[in-house]
């Protein structure tokens, strides 16, 4: 660039500034404008050497673009100086404007720091604006300021050396630096700019590839998957509510998808199953239940729930997972069933049978006398007004009040009915049976016991128990009844009892004797069934012998 006629410049050298910066600004990528920066220098300002030190994030400064001098650019582009170095050598030398110039009277206390440099000997100025090889002049590049704001944040310096016309830049050469290294600033940050936007647009495009390729897993995961799947709404007026179904839940329930998506899994669920799945927790929850097929039979399931989301922000869904427990299912109530119930009868056995006494039965006496026995040992203060234990009793009131919601099991008194309805316990043995196994064999006996169990489980009430307890002794616990009730009860077993049975063509009969006892709260199961057993043989004994198989 002309300077001996400052301040007339040459409209060539106007027109060859204005393209430099055109080129900077029409660069690609950040490379190519950082180079072009580089090379503006060179073409439209008149300096031999031009290099571009680009901020890095960590802070310090690289030698992003050199141009003028190619072994110069091999040797130093790539290198990085401190960001201490460089914050010394913006704040020494002279300023013009935003320049820093550092005369080579100063710079010699730069040439051992880290800044990558390069620079020629050469002999001492002749005259007074004579560039020496060793004056440094730096042109930082900020960042465009707000309104009213000082400079913006520091993205780089460019350093020049070596006028084409060997002498200090004038004060035309000054602006135009100042002015190049401002647009050079806007360049470099727009590049930047693109730069970014680029990559995350390249970084979307991936994330959104794949996303569509997670979706297709998902989706056919979802279709093809071997077991039931849905998708529900979570929340808001239409919670549970079914979205989405694959066919294998579509085939498991026999209901077609579009009718599936009328419903809600509440609306599928067996009604004694209804509080398993409200109990489920939407978040991780898991239940085994009973869902409805379209034939209107049910099937058992496991369902396992999870919370997925359309997005970051978006809407909630629930996805559950259905799988077939049916045939497990089968096989645990099997296996529950034949260690409950009697292998031969399908009656309870007598675990079972005992189970379901002790639990109509406490430890606290329920018979008439036992509140007035607590009165006399512990004072009619040892109650309030609603009959509640306080606690200054043994055991606090606590041990009182336990038993506050259970119906107590009370037992008619003395041999004439009283009205009182209790838990009749109704002890029974075969007479004559062993007989039979031993004149016709115990696949015989068997037959017979398979038609006494069957008669006397259709002459009780639904809710009756008849369990056997082993060999040819069954019990019958019957609740509700009176001393009369559960006399004419054993009456009405006993006649059904004594009817011929035919077994291979035979005629058989067999004998009943029943023993009544009473169930009451401070008695233990084997205590009932002792009492109702002794009774048994009572009965038994009071007939003759030869009446007991016909009754």
């Amino acid at each position: 660039m002309e300077t001996e006629s400052e301040p007339y410049v040459r409209l060539a050298t106007l027109r060859q500034l204005h393209q430099v910066m055109a080129d900077m600004n029409t660069a690609r990528s950040l490379a190519d404008t950082l180079q072009t920066v580089a090379d503006g220098v060179v073409n439209g300002l008149g300096y031999e050497l031009a290099c571009v030190n680009l901020v890095r994030p960590d802070g310090d400064l690289v030698v992003a673009a050199l141009a003028g001098n190619p072994a110069a650019e091999a040797l130093i582009t790539g290198r990085v100086g401190s960001r201490d170095s460089w914050e010394r050598r913006l704040t020494m030398g002279e300023h013009w404007g935003d320049l820093v110039f550092i005369p080579h009277t100063e710079g010699w206390i730069l040439d051992d720091d880290d800044v990558p440099q390069w620079y020629t000997d050469g002999p001492a100025p002749r005259f007074e604006d004579e560039w020496h090889p060793s004056d440094r002049l730096f042109a930082p590049m900020y960042t465009p300021a707000a309104p009213g704001g000082t400079c913006g944040e520091l993205i780089g310096v460019l350093s020049v050396d070596r006028p084409r016309n060997g002498r200090r830049p004038g004060a035309w050469g000054r602006e135009a630096l100042q002015m190049y290294a401002f647009q050079a600033a806007i360049a470099i940050s727009n590049a930047r700019l693109r730069s970014n936007m680029q990559r995350a647009l390249v970084r979307l495009e991936r994330e959104q590839q794949a996303l569509r390729a997670s979706e297709e897993s998902f989706r056919q995961a979802f279709e093809y998957a071997p077991s039931g799947m849905a998708i529900a709404e979570m929340g808001g007026d239409q919670h549970g509510r079914i979205l989405r179904t694959n066919d294998a839940l579509c085939r498991l329930l026999g209901r077609p998808a579009s009718a599936m998506r009328r419903y809600s899994f509440s609306d599928l669920v067996h009604p004694e199953d209804i509080g398993t799945l409200l109990r489920t927790s939407a978040e991780g929850g898991r239940a085994e239940l009973r869902l409805g097929r379209r034939d209107g039979t049910y099937v058992w399931v496991s369902l396992r729930n999870s919370v997925v989301a359309d997005a970051a922000d978006g809407p909630r869904f629930l996805l559950t997972h259905v799988e077939d427990i049916e045939e497990r299912k089968r096989r645990e109530l099997q296996l529950a069933h034949r260690a409950s119930h009697d292998s031969l009868t399908g009656l309870p056995n007598s675990a079972e049978l005992r189970s379901r006494l002790s639990s109509r039965l406490c430890t606290r006496p329920a018979h008439p006398g036992a509140l007035e026995s607590l009165d006399a040992a512990y004072g009619s203060a040892a109650y309030d007004i609603n009959g509640h234990g306080f606690d200054f009793r043994p055991g606090g009131a606590e041990a009182f009040d336990a038993f506050d919601h259970h119906v107590h099991t009370i037992a008619p008194e003395g041999e004439r009915d009283d009205g009182t309805k209790g838990l009749a316990v109704l002890f029974c043995d075969l007479d004559g049976f062993k007989s039979i196994n031993d004149r016709f064999g115990h696949n015989a006996g068997d037959a017979v016991l398979i038609e006494v169990a069957r008669r006397l489980s259709r002459g009780v009430r639904d809710g009756d128990t008849v369990a056997r307890l082993g060999g040819d002794e069954f019990v019958v616990l019957a609740d509700g009844l009176g001393r009369a009730d559960a006399q004419d009860l054993a009456v009405r077993l006993r006649n059904e009892i004594i009817q011929p049975i035919r077994v291979d063509g035979r005629a058989m009969r067999v004998g009943a004797s029943f023993g009544i006892g009473w169930a009451h709260c401070g008695m233990t199961a084997d205590e009932v069934l002792k009492s109702a057993d002794e009774r048994m043989y009572v009965e038994k004994r009071s007939r003759p012998k030869q009446h007991r198989r016909a009754g």
